[in-house]
Protein backbone atom coordinates (compact mmCIF):
# COMPACT_ATOMS: atom_id res chain seq x y z
CA UNK A 1 0.00 0.00 0.00
CA UNK A 2 1.91 3.28 -1.10
CA UNK A 3 1.04 6.41 1.21
CA UNK A 4 -1.34 8.67 -0.05
CA UNK A 5 1.34 11.26 -1.94
CA UNK A 6 2.74 8.92 -4.05
CA UNK A 7 3.24 10.41 -7.27
CA UNK A 8 1.19 7.88 -8.93
CA UNK A 9 -2.00 8.07 -6.66
CA UNK A 10 -4.58 10.28 -7.61
CA UNK A 11 -3.47 12.96 -5.62
CA UNK A 12 0.11 12.64 -6.63
CA UNK A 13 -1.20 13.00 -10.26
CA UNK A 14 -3.79 15.79 -9.27
CA UNK A 15 -0.61 17.85 -7.75
CA UNK A 16 1.52 18.79 -10.82
CA UNK A 17 -1.63 19.44 -12.82
CA UNK A 18 -2.87 22.18 -10.30
CA UNK A 19 0.74 23.60 -10.10
CA UNK A 20 0.42 24.27 -14.15
CA UNK A 21 -3.69 24.46 -14.18
CA UNK A 22 -4.46 27.10 -11.26
CA UNK A 23 -1.06 28.26 -10.21
CA UNK A 24 -0.49 29.05 -14.05
CA UNK A 25 3.55 27.95 -13.26
CA UNK A 26 4.98 26.72 -16.68
CA UNK A 27 5.05 23.24 -17.57
CA UNK A 28 8.64 23.07 -17.73
CA UNK A 29 8.82 24.62 -13.67
CA UNK A 30 6.03 21.98 -12.55
CA UNK A 31 7.16 18.55 -14.44
CA UNK A 32 10.70 19.51 -12.39
CA UNK A 33 9.26 20.21 -9.08
CA UNK A 34 7.33 16.94 -9.44
CA UNK A 35 10.08 14.92 -11.32
CA UNK A 36 7.75 14.00 -13.80
CA UNK A 37 8.34 14.44 -17.38
CA UNK A 38 6.96 17.48 -19.35
CA UNK A 39 5.17 14.98 -21.33
CA UNK A 40 3.65 13.59 -18.42
CA UNK A 41 2.75 16.91 -16.49
CA UNK A 42 1.13 18.28 -20.37
CA UNK A 43 -0.86 14.96 -20.01
CA UNK A 44 -1.78 15.82 -16.71
CA UNK A 45 -2.94 19.39 -17.28
CA UNK A 46 -4.63 18.88 -20.35
CA UNK A 47 -6.89 15.90 -18.04
CA UNK A 48 -7.53 18.44 -15.26
CA UNK A 49 -8.60 20.78 -17.46
CA UNK A 50 -10.94 18.52 -19.63
CA UNK A 51 -12.20 16.56 -16.84
CA UNK A 52 -11.09 18.16 -13.28
CA UNK A 53 -10.48 16.27 -10.51
CA UNK A 54 -12.20 12.99 -12.13
CA UNK A 55 -10.21 12.86 -15.38
CA UNK A 56 -7.47 12.18 -12.40
CA UNK A 57 -7.96 9.04 -11.30
CA UNK A 58 -8.62 6.91 -14.08
CA UNK A 59 -5.44 6.51 -16.92
CA UNK A 60 -6.21 5.76 -20.42
CA UNK A 61 -8.53 3.19 -21.36
CA UNK A 62 -6.70 -0.28 -22.10
CA UNK A 63 -7.19 -1.96 -25.41
CA UNK A 64 -9.71 -5.07 -25.48
CA UNK A 65 -8.85 -6.43 -29.44
CA UNK A 66 -5.78 -6.33 -31.24
CA UNK A 67 -5.39 -3.78 -34.27
CA UNK A 68 -3.66 -6.67 -36.08
CA UNK A 69 -6.00 -9.42 -35.56
CA UNK A 70 -8.56 -10.28 -38.70
CA UNK A 71 -11.79 -9.63 -37.87
CA UNK A 72 -14.38 -12.31 -36.44
CA UNK A 73 -15.72 -13.39 -40.03
CA UNK A 74 -12.53 -13.42 -41.73
CA UNK A 75 -10.70 -15.93 -38.86
CA UNK A 76 -12.12 -19.15 -40.28
CA UNK A 77 -11.00 -18.24 -43.49
CA UNK A 78 -7.95 -16.98 -42.12
CA UNK A 79 -7.12 -20.48 -40.02
CA UNK A 80 -8.63 -22.88 -42.85
CA UNK A 81 -6.23 -21.52 -45.50
CA UNK A 82 -3.02 -21.29 -43.31
CA UNK A 83 -2.17 -24.85 -43.44
CA UNK A 84 -2.04 -24.30 -47.77
CA UNK A 85 -0.11 -21.00 -47.75
CA UNK A 86 1.41 -20.86 -44.29
CA UNK A 87 2.60 -18.31 -41.98
CA UNK A 88 4.53 -15.48 -45.07
CA UNK A 89 1.63 -16.41 -47.27
CA UNK A 90 -1.27 -15.73 -44.67
CA UNK A 91 0.98 -12.62 -43.19
CA UNK A 92 1.64 -11.22 -47.11
CA UNK A 93 -2.60 -12.03 -48.17
CA UNK A 94 -3.37 -9.88 -44.75
CA UNK A 95 -1.34 -7.20 -44.70
CA UNK A 96 0.53 -8.49 -41.35
CA UNK A 97 3.16 -9.63 -39.67
CA UNK A 98 4.21 -13.39 -39.82
CA UNK A 99 4.46 -13.22 -35.72
CA UNK A 100 1.10 -12.29 -35.64
CA UNK A 101 -0.10 -14.80 -38.13
CA UNK A 102 1.34 -17.27 -36.18
CA UNK A 103 0.59 -15.85 -33.04
CA UNK A 104 -3.55 -16.29 -34.01
CA UNK A 105 -3.36 -19.92 -35.39
CA UNK A 106 -1.73 -20.84 -32.06
CA UNK A 107 -4.90 -19.07 -30.09
CA UNK A 108 -7.05 -20.91 -31.94
CA UNK A 109 -5.38 -24.41 -31.39
CA UNK A 110 -3.80 -24.85 -34.81
CA UNK A 111 -0.33 -26.47 -34.88
CA UNK A 112 2.77 -24.76 -35.67
CA UNK A 113 3.56 -24.12 -39.26
CA UNK A 114 6.62 -25.52 -38.98
CA UNK A 115 5.10 -28.70 -37.53
CA UNK A 116 2.75 -29.17 -40.77
CA UNK A 117 3.46 -30.99 -43.65
CA UNK A 118 3.76 -28.51 -46.74
CA UNK A 119 1.64 -30.59 -49.34
CA UNK A 120 -0.63 -32.06 -47.70
CA UNK A 121 -1.21 -29.37 -44.60
CA UNK A 122 -1.54 -32.09 -41.97
CA UNK A 123 0.60 -32.42 -39.03
CA UNK A 124 3.88 -33.87 -39.27
CA UNK A 125 3.74 -37.89 -37.32
CA UNK A 126 7.38 -38.84 -36.30
CA UNK A 127 7.47 -41.78 -34.52
CA UNK A 128 9.24 -41.18 -31.42
CA UNK A 129 10.50 -44.56 -29.38
CA UNK A 130 10.17 -45.50 -26.08
CA UNK A 131 13.79 -46.51 -25.64
CA UNK A 132 16.36 -45.08 -26.76
CA UNK A 133 18.01 -46.57 -29.90
CA UNK A 134 14.72 -48.63 -30.60
CA UNK A 135 14.55 -47.27 -34.23
CA UNK A 136 18.18 -47.84 -35.35
CA UNK A 137 18.82 -49.89 -38.56
CA UNK A 138 22.07 -50.90 -39.64
CA UNK A 139 23.12 -52.31 -43.37
CA UNK A 140 25.64 -54.55 -43.38
CA UNK A 141 27.54 -55.35 -46.17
Amino acid sequence: MSHRNAPLTETGRLRPARCVVDEGRPLRRAAERFQVSRTTAARRATRHRRFGIAGMSAGPPVRTTSRCEPRPQSRNTFCGCAASIGSLGLAARCGIAPSIAQRILTRHGLPPLAALDRATGEPVRRHEGVRPGERVHIDVK
